[in-house]
């Protein structure tokens, strides 16, 4: 865990909210203070993205989150999808009951390792559209990273809405240090076409990249374990290849990841032995590797 302290009283030379900037009002230097401070607790902020919709972003995400924490990681998930959050479904997590403590925002806890926040939590109707333009998603953003006490996180995972807008620029903005970025995709070039952006986007921003995934690479029959290609196959990793960024790793489809997913179980803990689980955990291994743990 993080042994960084409150700031103010960080020894850290180098630390940007140290001082005042010279342009800088005091709310906003407290406010980015308070930031700071909330992230320097966290070890590993990873942001999990996609150039494209459909891809399993958010499946792969909720997986991830779950198999560190079984690792005896501590682990922090924050859904910023604002118009189309799903990891509440994923999740099983019905009517939850937000709390405040002072000023802070309690994060439920879906299991002793795993702290989830998500938008949905806030809507009194499910089924209710979030129309809002990109200053009050800034706004909402920061109040997830600022307000919410997550306290000491060996990583915190974060869930996007496809593309390269406003949700992922502002947090890649906001967070400065030790994040890293997971892109998920599909192997047929009309996926890869928009990774490659997120590829990019990444780059502009100088936002590590941890590793792409190759989501639904392939299908598995439920009666022989046969894996078709319907998507193609390795496509993803060609990317990587002519790109010069790291593999994760393949995740095929399987037609039981659709039924834990809506029944709100997640896959990684409810099927240890099975064709998707064994390339996942291989895949969170090299997570963990990477991180030097």
């Amino acid at each position: 865990m993080s042994d960084k302290k409150e700031c103010g009283s960080c020894e850290t030379s180098s630390c940007s909210a140290q001082k005042q900037k010279p342009d800088e009002q005091l709310e906003e230097f407290l406010e980015r203070q308070a930031l700071t401070n909330q992230m320097c607790k966290i070890k590993n902020k990873i942001l999990v993205l996609s150039g494209k919709g459909g891809v399993g972003k958010s499946t792969v995400s909720a997986n991830l989150a779950v198999s560190l924490s079984l690792k005896g990681k501590q682990v922090g998930l924050l859904d910023v999808d604002i118009h189309g959050p799903s990891i509440p479904t994923l999740l099983g997590i019905k009517n939850p009951q937000i709390m405040k403590k002072g000023d802070k925002i309690i994060p439920l806890e879906a299991s002793p390792n795993l702290k989830v926040m998500s938008i949905a939590f806030l809507l009194g109707n499910p089924d209710d559209p979030i129309i809002w333009r990109g200053p009050m998603k800034m706004s909402m953003i920061k109040q997830f990273l600022k307000d919410v006490e997550w306290g000491d996180l060996d990583y915190l995972i974060i869930d996007f809405p496809p593309g390269t807008g406003d949700e992922p620029l502002s947090t890649a903005q906001l967070i400065s240090e030790d994040r890293k970025a997971i892109i998920v995709s599909t192997p047929q070039e009309v996926a890869l076409a928009d990774v490659r952006k997120s590829v990019n986007f990444c780059k502009q921003l100088d936002l590590p990249i941890l590793g792409v995934v190759e989501n639904m690479s392939g299908f598995v029959c439920p009666h022989c374990n046969e894996i078709t290609n319907i998507f193609k196959n390795g496509g993803a990793e060609k990317m990587c290849n002519d790109m010069d960024i790291p593999f994760l790793g393949k995740l095929p489809i399987d037609p039981e990841l659709v039924v834990t997913a809506d029944a709100g179980d997640i896959f990684v803990h409810q099927n240890a032995e099975t064709q998707i689980t064994k390339p996942f955990h291989n895949i969170v291994e090299k997570i963990i590797e990477n991180n030097n743990e």
